[in-house]
């Protein structure tokens, strides 16, 4: 399958418009299952042949374009191949290159995407780079951006540590919902205040978080978790409670952990432009 895959993305690399081709997702980090899809990276810049893209992809395969699968995760197409499937994600090489800019000036964004329940993080867009696996690449562009993400941005890291503060401030507003019994609330701003952190133990670890799929599981080993992190975020989010007393003790409970991780993630250093 891996000879398949490599020549896919020679052929994706000769559709006018593409620049490259990455290898994304467990595949290219080595911690796939043998049920796992193959995720093809496809960077373009300026006007992309569609038409080409769905030739490639055959007539029984739908090809979203720019645009087509949300503002973030942008378009593609899922095919199967001998069984197995394939992903192709459409990633605009000028947009992930303004992002990498951002990153390095400490700066990010939380958009809206389908699939991305606790939305889509930009610096997503470089940590795929760093740590997805170049398979086609004629103008050596990919490589030179995945050797800069190779080093984690500390204005980036200081800015994500920072936003934790976000976590204690849903722990505040939950209190309100638990006053109501309002379980979907509650469940609301606990997801995200657990989400946040999460991000922000990463960022610690100078680790990229690509999305909420098995991040928890990383998260509770990194050095920045608190005791028993995974174990009592799993417990709070799994029966966060029905009535008013006893979404008070789950939000009571959450507020600890809240603060817990802050402690330990240490001081916040001011973010400086241009590091």
């Amino acid at each position: 399958m891996q000879l398949i895959v490599e020549d896919m993305a020679d052929r994706l690399a000769e559709v006018p418009g593409v620049i490259g081709v990455l290898l994304g997702g467990s595949r290219a980090r080595g911690e796939h299952r043998p049920e796992s899809d193959w995720d093809l990276g496809v960077y373009y810049r300026g006007e992309l042949d569609l038409a080409a893209l769905r030739g490639l992809a055959g007539p029984d395969v739908e090809v979203a374009g720019p645009g087509g699968w949300g503002p973030w995760v942008n378009g593609g197409a899922w095919l199967r191949v001998d069984g197995v499937a394939v992903d192709w994600i459409l990633r605009d090489l000028d947009r992930v290159e303004q992002v990498w800019a951002d990153c390095r000036e400490g700066r990010f964004e939380v958009g809206v995407q389908p699939g991305h329940p606790l939305g889509f993080w930009s610096p997503c867009y470089a940590g795929e780079v760093a740590l997805g696996q170049v398979l086609a690449d004629s103008t050596g562009e990919l490589k030179s951006l995945q050797r800069q993400a190779g080093a984690y941005p500390e204005p980036l890291r200081e800015a994500l540590r920072a936003g934790a503060w976000e976590a204690e401030f849903l722990v505040d507003i939950a209190t309100k919902g638990a006053a109501r019994a309002d379980t979907l609330y509650v469940s609301l701003c606990l997801s995200r205040a657990f989400g946040v952190l999460v991000q922000a133990l990463f960022a610690e670890d100078r680790r990229w978080c690509l999305n909420e799929k098995g991040a928890l599981a990383v998260a509770e080993t990194l050095p920045g978790a608190p005791t028993d992190f995974g174990r009592r975020v799993r417990r709070l989010l799994g029966a966060p409670g029905e009535t008013a007393e006893s979404l008070a003790t789950t939000v009571a409970s959450a507020r600890v952990l809240v603060e817990e991780t802050r402690a330990s993630l240490g001081p916040v250093l001011p973010v400086e432009s241009g590091s």
